[in-house]
Parts: structure tokens; C-alpha cells; sequence
């Protein structure tokens, strides 16, 4: 099985989260699941703006808390992006109902408040971590990025090593 880079980004504004977010979607293919974990007002809907853009997707992407699962189509030939907020769905029965499966192997499937969901989704998900300061003012968010293959270790080599 292929190394685990693990990399840890400081991020100080909106545009940088979204600038993070586009690099990871530039290195995602079609069937990457990514997990994003991160308290109300983190960043995981900002990140997964910058993705979107990364992926080549001319659409605006907002959270889908209430329609739990958006679809943004490809503007060309890359992945579709699948936008899940899970933070209503009770179990991994409720993520499963959606059936993510039909669309991984044209997508790439974002899956916010995904921690212990998605196994069944995929073997290797990407997970995405965002912790923001705990002074209301400070706007660092220290973003965890953990992913499974050498074309991560290349794509997220800008990042501080986690040991």
C-alpha cells in the first residue's frame, strides 16, 4: 500500500482556504472521496469552494446542509464534484441511502462532517481536518490534509510535515 503524506497548512483568510481547496482539487481524480472535519465556521464549505475551482467547476458552490447532497457538474472533461453535508444524517446507513457509489467513478465526492461515515465509500479517503483559533478574532485555521499516494506527496509538499 502506498505512503500516507500528511501535511499541516496555516491559513489566515477566506482566499487562502479557497486557494488551498483549488490545489487539492487539482490533484483529485474521479473516485476521491474527501472527508472534511471541522467545527461551525471552520472552513469546509470556503475549502471546498476553492475545490470546486481547482476541478474546473464554473459554478457557485454553497452548502448543502439542507438538500444534504448537491452535484456540481464538470465545465470540461474533469470530475463532477458531489457535495454532501452530513451533519444532519444520524448514521452511515443515512450516507449510504444517498448512493454516493453511482457517482464516484465520474466524481469527486466532498463529504463535510463525514468522520466515521464513509468507510464503505471508500478504502483511502482524503481526510481534511480545519481547526480555527479559539479567539473569535483570529481568523488561523490550521488545515490537516492526509492523503494516500505519491501524486499527494508532490501535490501537498508546500505543507509543514506531520510526524
Amino acid at each position: 500500500m502506498s505512503p500516507v503524506a500528511t501535511r499541516r497548512f496555516s491559513v489566515v483568510t477566506a482566499d487562502a482556504m479557497r486557494d488551498l481547496g483549488a490545489l487539492v482539487g487539482r490533484t483529485c481524480l474521479a473516485s476521491d472521496v474527501i472527508v472534511l472535519t471541522g467545527d461551525l465556521g471552520a472552513g469546509k464549505t470556503t475549502f471546498t469552494q476553492g475545490l470546486a475551482v481547482g476541478l474546473g467547476i464554473d459554478e457557485a458552490v454553497t452548502s448543502p446542509t439542507f438538500v444534504i447532497a448537491r452535484v456540481h457538474p464538470s465545465a470540461g472533461a474533469g470530475p463532477d464534484l458531489v457535495h454532501v453535508d452530513a451533519y444532519r444524517l444520524g448514521s452511515a446507513v443515512e450516507l449510504d441511502e444517498l448512493d454516493l457509489e453511482a457517482d464516484l467513478n465520474r466524481s469527486v465526492v466532498v463529504v463535510e462532517w463525514g468522520g466515521g461515515l464513509v468507510g464503505g465509500l471508500a478504502e483511502s479517503p482524503i481526510d481534511v481536518s480545519i481547526v480555527r483559533s479559539d479567539d473569535d478574532a483570529d481568523e488561523m485555521r490550521i488545515v490537516t490534509v492526509s492523503a494516500r499516494g505519491e501524486r499527494w506527496e508532490t501535490a501537498l509538499a508546500d505543507g509543514e510535515p506531520v510526524a
